[in-house]
C-alpha cells in the first residue's frame, strides 16, 4: 500500500485531489475499484473518466476531472508501469540451494540465490547473488549467470555462455544452441562446430521459446536493455545493440549487425550478413535482404520506405482490375495498329 503523494514521488508526478488516499492496486479503467489506480493514455477512453470507480486517475496534464482525484504524468503509461512494479511485484524469496537442485562441487552459487528443484548447474558456472533459478532451469558447464535475474522454469543456458545483471529469461528459451552452420560435402553436408558463445548484457529479456545461437566463432551479443519477446530466432554471431525491441517470431541469420534502439515487426525476416542502421523501425512481416541506414521506417517485402510501401500496398486490391485494364487497351492497340496498316 502506498499513498497517492508517495507514488507521485515515485513518477514525477502531481497531484490534483486529495494525496493522502490510500492506493493497493493498479486496476482497468472500467473494473476500477475504491482503493485502486488507474490509468488513461488513450483518448477514446476519456467518458470513462466520469464513470471510473477508481480512488485516481493517472492522466497527462491538461487533462481535467472536476471532483475527481488525478496523478498528473506527462507520461501515464511509463507512470502505469512504475506503480504497477511496487504495488504487485515482490522479489522471489531468498530460499538458496534447495533441495532436488543438481549443483557441481565447482560451481559458484552466491549468497542470496536461490536454485530451486530440477536446477542443474554445472562445473565452472557462476550464479549471481539476488539471482533467482527457477524449476528445471540447466546451466552448462563454465556459464555464468550476473546478480539479480530471473531464470524461469525451463531454460537452458549452454556451455560458456555469459548472462548480466538484471537479466529476465522466460520460459523455454534456449542460450547458445548451435548455430545453423554445415559445410556442403559432396551430396549431404558436414557440421560445421560452434565453438563460440552467446554474451547477454544487463537489463535484458528474453521471451518464451526464444532461441539464442552461439557463435561459430566468437560471440551472439545482445546488447543492454534489450528486449526480446516469445519464439524469436538469432542466428549465430549475431550482433543487437542497446535498447532494441524485437518482437514475436523474429527470425535473424547469422551475422548480421543491428543498430541501437532498432524495432523489429513481429515476423521480420533478417537475411545474413547485414547492417541495420541505428533508430531504424521495421514494420511485421518485413523481409529484410540487404543493408538499411539508421533513422529510417522500412515495410514490406523485400522492405521499402514506409511511405513507399504504404502507396504501393493500396495498389494491391486493385492489381486484378489493372490487368483486366491493361488487356484491353492492348487489345485497342492492336486493332488501331491493323488499320493503320489496312490504310
Amino acid at each position: 500500500m502506498k499513498t497517492l503523494n508517495q507514488l507521485a514521488d515515485l513518477v514525477g508526478g502531481k497531484v490534483v485531489g486529495e494525496g493522502d488516499i490510500e492506493i493497493h492496486r493498479v486496476a482497468a479503467i472500467d473494473k476500477a475499484q475504491p482503493g485502486e489506480i488507474t490509468f488513461l493514455a488513450n483518448p477514446k477512453y476519456l467518458p470513462l473518466l466520469q464513470t471510473t470507480k477508481a480512488s485516481a486517475v493517472i492522466v497527462k496534464p491538461g487533462i481535467e476531472a472536476p471532483g475527481r482525484t488525478l496523478l498528473l504524468c506527462g507520461n501515464p503509461y511509463l507512470a502505469f508501469a512504475k506503480i504497477l512494479t511496487v504495488l504487485h511485484v515482490h522479489p522471489p524469496e531468498v530460499r538458496g540451494i534447495m533441495a532436488g537442485a543438481f549443483v557441481d562441487p565447482e560451481a559458484h552459487i552466491a549468497e542470496g540465490a536461490t536454485v530451486q528443484p530440477g536446477c542443474v548447474v554445472g562445473k565452472n558456472a557462476v550464479v549471481g547473488a539476488g539471482t533467482t533459478l527457477f524449476p528445471g532451469v540447466i546451466l552448462y558447464d563454465n556459464v555464468t549467470v550476473g546478480e539479480n535475474c530471473l531464470i524461469h522454469a525451463g531454460v537452458v543456458v549452454r556451455e560458456g555462455c555469459r548472462i548480466g545483471d538484471r537479466v529476465i529469461v522466460q520460459p523455454g528459451a534456449v542460450i547458445g544452441s548451435d548455430g545453423f552452420g554445415f559445410a556442403p560435402d559432396g551430396a549431404g553436408y558436414f557440421k560445421i562446430p560452434q565453438v563460440g558463445i552467446v554474451v547477454i548484457e544487463d537489463d535484458v529479456e528474453v521471451g518464451a521459446n526464444a532461441c539464442l545461437d552461439r557463435a561459430a566463432m566468437g560471440e551472439t551479443r545482445i546488447g543492454r536493455g534489450t528486449k526480446i519477446d516469445n519464439m524469436v530466432q538469432v542466428g549465430h554471431n549475431v550482433k543487437i545493440g542497446a535498447d532494441c525491441i524485437i518482437v514475436a517470431q523474429v527470425g535473424i541469420a547469422g551475422s548480421t549487425e543491428i543498430g541501437k534502439h532498432c524495432t523489429l515487426g513481429g515476423q521480420v525476416g533478417v537475411a545474413g550478413h547485414l547492417k541495420i542502421g541505428d533508430n531504424t523501425m521495421i514494420g511485421g512481416q518485413s523481409g529484410i535482404a540487404a543493408d538499411l541506414p539508421g533513422g529510417e521506417v522500412f515495410s514490406g517485402s523485400p522492405a521499402i520506405p514506409h511511405r513507399d510501401w504504404l502507396r504501393a500496398s493500396m495498389s494491391f486490391a486493385k492489381l486484378p482490375e489493372m490487368r483486366k485494364e491493361i488487356t484491353r487497351l492492348r487489345r485497342q492497340l492492336e486493332e488501331l495498329e491493323s488499320l493503320v496498316k489496312e490504310g
